[in-house]
C-alpha cells in the first residue's frame, strides 16, 4: 500500500503523459518527479521544509494540481479558495499558522495583503514562455535552513476546512497516509490505469478534485488534462482537445453539461467515455439516467468528505450495477450505522460512521469537536459523517441527508432529499432544492427552491398540486421559490443550511 504522496508517482515509467492544459504540451512523469526535486530545493532554500505550513492561492489549472502535488513532498500544502476577501485570508492563514504563501508572480490581490499584514514568507511561481502544462518555477526574497528530510506516512500533508455555515470553520489534517490510502481506494474503485485520462473541471482546492482527479490518476500512472475552472460553454471543447475517458463532478457540474448536450452530440459521440463520475452532493436519479443515456456509459456515483480524505463509498463500475439514488457500496474505510446520540453501532436508519486508513486522526486544537464526532466500538475508532442514511439489502448506502438539515416540522421528520425527488419528476424542473423555512408554530416548515425549463409556464401552485399527488400533505412545500440560478457555494454544491436567509425568506440568525 502507497504512503505517501511521493511513493504515488515514483514507480511509473517516464515517458508517461501525468498533466495536460488547454493549448499546452503534456508534462511527463519524469518531468513531474523532476519538478518535485526542483520544488524541494527552492522551498528549502526559503527556510520551508517538513512540517512547515505552505498556503497556496493560484488559479484552477495544471499549475494548481502540481503545485499541490509537488510542496506535498517537502512540507505541509493548504490550498485556500483564489476568490476570498482579505478579512477571510487574515482569518484562514493566521488559522492555519502558515509560514509561506505561494501565489502567481504579479498577483497582488487579497492573499498578498494579508500574509503581507502577517509577515509570512510570499512565494511568486512563474510559468515560462512555452513551458509543459503544470511546469513552474519558483522565487522568494528570502534564504534560510529548513527541516529537508522528506515526509513520511504519518506527517500532515495536506490541511483544509470544514464548510460549515452555522459555526466556526474546523481545521481537517490529513496524513500522506490517508491521502495516499484515498487515491489508492479511488483508483481500485474506477480500475484506472496509465490508459486513462481525467478531464478536470473541480476546484483543486478542493478535496474531490485534488484527491478524485490528481492523486487517483497520479496513483494509477495516468493522466489529468487541467481546465481553468468549470464551464459549461467551453466543457465539449476541452473533451475535444483532451479526449479523456472521464470526468469526475458535482451534481450541478453535470446538470449544466446535460444542458448543453444536445447540441454537441458529434463530440460526445467521438470522444466516448468509459464512465463519467459524481461526488460531494447527492446525484438526483432522474440526472443518473439523463447522463447514461446521453454519453452512453456508465454513471458511478460516490460519496466522499473531507475528513475521509475524500472518498467512503462507491457505486461498482461493472454495467448495470450502479443504483440511482445510492452512494454505492463502502469503497475503503469501513462503514456501518450509528445512533444518533448514543455512542454504539445500531442496524436500520442513523447516522452514517466510518473507520479507515483514509480518515483524519481528528480535528486540529478542537478537542470538543473530537469528542462530538469520534467514538471507540468493537475495536475500532468510528467517525460521524453528519448524513443519515441506512444500508439496503445488497449493501448499497442510501442516504437522507445531513443530520442538520433533515427538516422537522412539528415533530414530523422530513428528509430534503426525498422531496427534491419528487419534484424532479415534474416535466419542468430542471433543478431542485428543498429546504427548511422557519415557521412560529411548527418550529420548521418545508420549502423548496427550482429551476424551470426555457419556456416553462408552470407556477407555485401547479407544482404544490403536484407534489401533493405523490407524497404525504406535511412534506409537501409550503412554498415553491421559482429562481433563473440556485445560488451555489464555492465548489458548485447547492447548499440548503441559510438557503432562506439568503431568499430573503427568513431573519439572519
Amino acid at each position: 500500500m502507497e504512503t505517501t504522496l511521493n511513493s504515488l508517482i515514483s514507480s511509473h515509467a517516464g515517458e508517461l503523459k501525468a498533466i495536460g492544459a488547454p493549448d499546452r504540451p503534456w508534462l511527463t512523469y519524469e518531468r513531474l518527479r523532476g519538478l518535485a526535486e526542483d520544488v524541494r530545493r527552492a522551498l528549502n532554500g526559503f527556510g520551508v521544509g517538513r512540517g512547515d505550513r505552505v498556503a497556496i492561492v493560484l488559479p484552477n489549472g495544471p499549475e494548481m494540481a502540481t503545485a499541490f502535488v509537488t510542496i506535498a513532498q517537502v512540507a505541509t500544502t493548504a490550498p485556500l479558495n483564489p476568490a476570498y476577501r482579505e478579512e477571510e485570508y487574515d482569518f484562514y492563514l493566521s488559522d492555519l499558522k502558515a509560514k509561506a504563501l505561494v501565489v502567481m508572480a504579479g498577483d497582488d490581490g487579497p492573499a498578498v495583503a494579508a500574509a503581507t499584514k502577517a509577515g509570512m514568507l510570499i512565494v511568486r511561481l512563474s510559468v515560462p514562455e512555452g513551458a509543459d502544462a503544470g511546469y513552474f518555477t519558483l522565487s522568494a526574497q528570502a534564504t534560510g535552513t529548513a527541516d529537508d528530510t522528506a515526509p513520511t506516512a504519518g506527517d500532515v500533508a495536506l490541511i483544509l476546512h470544514t464548510s460549515g455555515t452555522t459555526s466556526r470553520p474546523k481545521i481537517v489534517p490529513l496524513l500522506q497516509s490517508n491521502v495516499a490510502a484515498s487515491a489508492e481506494h479511488v483508483r481500485l474503485s474506477l480500475n484506472l490505469t496509465a490508459a486513462d485520462c481525467c478531464l478536470n473541471v473541480m476546484p483543486l482546492f478542493h478535496i474531490h478534485g485534488l484527491i478524485a482527479a490528481v492523486s487517483a490518476s497520479l496513483a494509477s500512472g495516468a493522466s489529468i488534462w487541467c481546465a481553468p475552472g468549470f464551464n459549461a460553454l467551453q466543457f465539449f471543447g476541452w473533451m475535444k482537445e483532451a479526449q479523456p475517458t472521464w470526468y469526475t463532478a458535482v451534481p450541478t457540474m453535470h446538470q449544466a453539461i446535460l444542458s448543453r448536450a444536445e447540441r454537441n452530440t458529434d463530440i460526445i459521440r467521438n470522444t466516448p467515455l468509459r464512465f463519467l463520475r459524481s461526488s460531494s452532493a447527492s446525484l438526483p436519479a432522474q440526472v443518473m439516467m439523463q447522463l447514461n443515456e446521453t454519453f452512453g456509459a456508465p454513471v458511478i456515483e460516490a460519496y466522499g468528505m473531507t475528513e475521509a480524505a475524500h472518498q467512503m463509498a462507491c457505486n461498482p463500475l461493472a454495467a448495470g450495477s450502479q443504483r440511482p439514488g445510492a452512494v454505492g457500496l463502502p469503497a475503503g474505510p469501513k462503514m456501518r450505522i450509528a445512533d444518533e446520540t448514543l455512542n454504539k453501532l445500531i442496524d436500520g436508519t442513523g447516522e452514517v460512521v466510518i473507520s479507515g486508513p483514509n480518515v483524519t486522526p481528528g480535528y486540529e486544537s478542537n478537542p470538543e469537536a473530537n469528542e462530538k464526532n469520534f467514538f471507540e466500538a468493537e475495536g475500532a475508532r468510528w467517525f460521524r459523517t453528519g448524513d443519515q442514511g441506512a444500508f439496503d439489502a445488497d449493501g448499497y448506502l442510501h442516504l437522507t441527508g445531513r443530520l442538520k438539515e433533515i427538516i422537522n416540522r412539528g415533530g414530523e421528520k422530513i428528509s430534503p432529499l426525498e422531496v427534491d425527488g419528487v419534484l424532479l419528476d415534474h416535466p419542468d424542473i430542471v433543478q431542485v432544492v428543498t429546504f427548511a423555512l422557519p415557521h412560529p408554530k411548527l418550529g420548521e416548515e418545508v420549502a423548496a427552491a427550482v429551476v424551470l425549463k426555457d419556456g416553462s409556464a408552470a407556477t407555485e401552485p401547479d407544482i404544490r398540486a403536484f407534489a401533493s399527488d405523490r407524497m404525504a400533505d406535511f412534506k409537501v412545500p409550503r412554498r415553491v421559490i421559482i429562481l433563473d440560478e440556485i445560488p451555489k457555494g464555492a465548489t458548485g454544491k447547492m447548499q440548503r443550511i441559510g438557503l432562506a436567509e439568503k431568499l430573503g425568506l427568513a431573519e439572519k440568525a
